[in-house]
């Protein structure tokens, strides 16, 4: 990094243009958040409407100035998704960008044909979608269903590009962004040789990318109906948690009371005991494939160079 002062860092300087200023026009930004929202950006976010745009062309020369080579899209709203999932800590906000494209180019099973269309048979299985509704807390909730997979038809790799996917549409909410998100896994009828497919590669994988590699918020993870070896499983996984992240997991068993305290039953199907109606999947499906000419627009911007230096790959895998 740059011998530069922190308050250099912090406040670019209004004297001359930065690298990032002669590139070409960018979308303008406009802010899509209800007052509510803006008021909670700013409490829980450390989000000042009157600064915002001033803190993104702070990151934006920042990656101008450190990751030249990055290759990434440096649009407001793009840049504020990273801002927001560190609460407008600049340097953590960097690394997290840097760690987003590095995830893409070191896990070529998972992110290389990154399209709706691709991952079709996951999304008709339902092992992931997103209920209709948010929760009291404007959180959507993803629902994920292991036992739909069947692993003779594809790899386990398939459903976690489907779980990315759906997390790339759903951070294009600036709501979303704020708020965060639960999740909401139902583990009934997974069995020992279909969890083994999850192992310590995965697993660090996976908790890597959720914890340090994507800007979401993942405010809850609610476990439903697992059965004995999932001890086994989050045994696996529980080494790669951060303390804060693992205190946001919820085992309920087979207790749908327990879940209702944490995602009420109002927004939850028959199913979890809720009363919305069936599960229906057909609706998120139809959302994320009608999507994919955004896919392909967005992700087309966002490949690391082949030229990348090892210094614009220093991250945590």
């Amino acid at each position: 990094m740059s011998g530069e002062s922190d308050c250099t860092r912090t406040s670019p300087s209004a004297g001359s243009p930065s690298d990032s200023e002669l590139l070409p026009d960018r979308p303008k930004y406009v802010c899509t958040l209800s007052p509510d929202l803006v008021t909670k950006a700013r409490e829980e976010l450390q989000e000042k409407p009157e600064w915002r745009l001033r803190d993104v062309q702070a990151l934006r020369d920042m990656v101008c100035k450190d990751y030249p080579s990055l290759g990434t899209c440096l649009d407001d709203a793009f840049l504020l998704r990273f801002l927001r999932a560190r609460k407008f800590d600049y340097d953590r906000a960097l690394q997290l960008l840097v760690n987003y494209h590095t995830c893409r180019r070191t896990w070529p099973e998972v992110f290389s044909n990154l399209k709706p269309s691709a991952i079709k048979p996951v999304l008709e299985s339902g092992f992931v979608t997103v209920l209709p509704h948010r929760d009291p807390q404007g959180r959507h909730v993803v629902c994920i269903r292991p036992d739909r997979w069947t692993p003779s038809n594809y790899p386990i790799t398939e459903n976690i590009r489907a779980i990315y996917l759906t997390l790339e549409k759903l951070i294009q909410s600036e709501e979303t962004q704020v708020n965060g998100i639960v999740i909401l896994a139902d583990y009934k009828g997974v069995s020992l040789s279909k969890a083994s497919h999850f192992g310590p590669f995965v697993a660090k994988k996976v908790i890597g990318i959720l914890q340090d590699g994507f800007p979401i918020r993942i405010k809850a993870v609610n476990i439903i109906n697992e059965p004995r070896i999932f001890k086994g499983i989050f045994a696996i996984i529980k080494p790669f948690l951060k303390e804060k992240i693992a205190n946001r997991f919820f085992l309920h068993g087979c207790d749908l009371n327990s879940l209702h305290q944490n995602i009420p039953p109002v927004i939850l199907p028959e199913e979890y005991g809720g009363t919305a109606g069936k599960l229906d999947i057909s609706a998120w499906n139809e959302l994320l494939l009608a999507s994919e000419e955004d896919f392909v627009h967005d992700f087309s911007e966002l490949v690391l160079p082949c030229d990348s230096s090892p210094h614009d790959l220093l991250v945590f895998v």
